[in-house]
């Protein structure tokens, strides 16, 4: 089976995505780089368990549990803890304690781990109304387009503070994943680089060496082995009906 990612979009202006997975016959994969962070949850021997994953500035490869059920929340760039600054936790992640088949504590508090379905909202609106997830309005007005692009000091400042890195990162990442997206998807090289305005092909290539780990002929290929990617849906793969998570060795970064 090796490992498939599903994901769905959410109507939470909290959230990027939901994402769900099962591991079979995979002790490994290439970890894309990202510009949100995470919560979480997996089950892998009978086990449990819950993590905030932060950031990723580029590619890694990472360890995944064998025969491991996940669910993964990524959060809309913007969105923070309560508790520490994204910043605190960029190129790394945070194993929660005290995590059960039915919950995870995070913030002092214990909340119900989530489900495939419209748990994921659920929770996240909880996790809202309490506090839990805070935003800066100063860093929403940048991403909403409602601040002058070469902003302030204080501006930058704040910015990486709640989401862990510049906006010039924010970007450059998100270019690279949506690129990975077009041509794991098989469209054109050229179509990529025009649609997406890198300068020439060569470009492009340095952008998915740093952030993605793949050549755009081994994504077009589907070549490579077992990479962080998600396949887009409508819905987040049915057959994963218990609870699972994201777990790619969070206890070993």
């Amino acid at each position: 089976m090796g490992l498939v990612i599903t994901s769905r979009s959410s109507e939470s202006p909290w959230i990027s995505s939901v994402w769900a997975s099962r591991s079979a016959g995979v002790s490994q994969m290439t970890s894309v780089a990202s510009e949100t962070w995470g919560l979480v949850f997996w089950e892998s021997d009978g086990m449990s368990y819950a993590a905030v994953t932060g950031p990723e500035e580029r590619t890694r490869t990472a360890p995944v549990p064998a025969d491991a059920r996940f669910l993964g929340i990524q959060f809309a760039v913007g969105t923070a803890l309560r508790m520490a600054p994204t910043s605190s936790f960029v190129n790394s992640g945070l194993e929660l304690p005290d995590t059960t088949a039915g919950r995870f504590w995070l913030d002092g508090e214990r909340w119900q781990t989530p489900r495939v379905d419209d748990d994921a909202e659920a929770l996240v609106a909880r996790l809202v109304r309490t506090g839990v997830l805070v935003r800066d309005p100063l860093v929403t007005a940048a991403l909403d387009g409602r601040l002058p692009a070469g902003g302030s000091r204080t501006l930058e400042r704040r910015f990486r503070t709640i989401t862990g890195l510049t906006r010039g990162a924010v970007g450059q990442i998100e270019r690279a994943r949506t690129a990975a997206d077009l041509l794991s998807s098989g469209e054109e090289v050229s179509v990529v680089v025009d649609l997406l305005g890198y300068y020439d092909e060569p470009h492009l290539a340095r952008a998915l060496r740093r952030y993605v780990g793949r050549t755009a002929g081994q994504l077009r290929g589907r070549l490579g082995g077992a990479i962080g990617l998600s396949h887009l849906s409508d819905d987040v793969v049915h057959d994963l009906e218990d609870t699972v998570g994201v777990g790619s060795g969070i206890a070993q970064r």
